[in-house]
């Protein structure tokens, strides 16, 4: 199979495609019915996004000395002159707790990121007192140098008083199958945390997984087969971007997919960038161009299929639910490297 952005489909091919999605995505809408029907579905709290990435070399470390060197890098709020903080924090919440969590063979880790913000509003206006003061009391206007160290002197004599926002990164590793996954919201985020957890273990090295077909080649044709890989389904929700300079986008959402209207915008060239997807109807998630998936969901037969914890307590369902979690991802993910054309090594 091809590998690239796009593979073109002649218009004769696309006139004969059949439509055998269209009673799974029927289904599948039932089912989402069903699912904002019931009030006491479990929730996992575990993975949203993934982004995945494939060690280098053999994974070595043992569990007590990563411990060890991320504890070294444990997470401190931001002091009152501070703008930023990161860190290592405890995954099971618990305080003095342990960095890394080992639940079923599977390692989890948590990296916290602190930012404190002044507006540039309120910058600006105390950069404009100043202003006036200094002409007031020396006739003279401050030149942009001066300006912008007013300008940074307010902002650090305001930071004291400024509101701080958390966000955290959980990294699940499968020393087996020598991955690491992020449950990141955005690479920038999952960029940090990946330099934090190099910094800490020496000799680290890693690259994002890529596949024999590109995902958005492989999204197009199932698209304008209208026939999902086997194992998966098409559900719907979907984003086509055009490939010229006229950048048009295209979005359905809670829309069927399995159109003429969809089918012509494959044919004209608009390309997917995400795609709503199911796995055995066990996980539902959005696949994206760059092989990330989003809005990561275990649907109810995993739900109902998890043992009942023994107690209340978080860190009863922590484990179960990383243990399911894992345990369901880690079938996923060959499945769906296998339905890009397998993993492309990197040499």
């Amino acid at each position: 199979m091809e590998c690239g952005n796009h593979i073109p489909l002649p218009c004769s091919v696309l006139a004969i495609c059949v439509r055998p999605i269209a009673l799974r995505q029927a289904l599948v809408k039932l089912n989402e019915n069903d699912r904002c029907q019931s009030g006491n579905s479990r929730k996992f709290n575990v993975f949203k996004n993934l982004m995945v990435y494939r060690l280098a070399t053999p994974w070595t470390v043992t569990q007590a000395q990563l411990e060890a060197a991320l504890q070294q890098a444990h997470f401190v709020e931001c002091g009152a002159s501070q703008e930023k903080s990161v860190g290592w924090t405890e995954p099971r919440g618990q305080a003095h707790g342990a960095c890394v969590e080992v639940v079923a063979g599977q390692w989890i880790m948590k990296w916290t990121l602190e930012t404190k913000t002044v507006p540039g509003s309120v910058v600006k206006r105390k950069v404009q007192e100043e202003v006036a003061k200094i002409e007031a009391m020396t006739g003279r206007k401050p030149g942009k140098k001066e300006i912008r160290t007013l300008g940074d002197d307010a902002r650090l004599a305001l930071l004291p008083m400024a509101f701080t926002k958390q966000a955290s990164v959980t990294l699940w590793l499968d020393p087996q199958a020598q991955l690491l996954a992020l449950d990141a919201g955005s690479q920038a985020k999952a960029d940090e945390a990946l330099t934090s957890l190099v910094k800490a273990v020496d000799g680290l090295a890693l690259g994002l997984v890529n596949t024999q077909t590109a995902p958005a080649t492989a999204m197009a044709q199932w698209l304008a087969f209208q026939e999902a890989p086997a194992g998966f389904s098409v559900d719907r929700e979907c984003e086509l971007k055009a490939a010229d300079e006229s950048k048009a986008v295209v979005r359905y959402t809670r829309h069927a997919l399995d159109t003429d209207e969809v089918v012509q915008h494959i044919a004209n060239g608009k390309v997917p960038s995400r795609l709503a997807l199911t796995w055995n109807d066990r996980v539902s998630f959005l696949l994206t161009d760059s092989l990330q998936l989003k809005k990561v969901a275990f649907l109810d037969v995993v739900a109902d299929e998890a043992p009942v914890a023994a107690g209340d307590r978080s860190d009863d369902h922590f484990d179960a639910d990383v243990a399911i979690a894992t345990g369901e991802l880690s079938r996923l993910l060959p499945d769906l490297l296998g339905a890009l054309g397998g993993e492309m090594v990197l040499g």
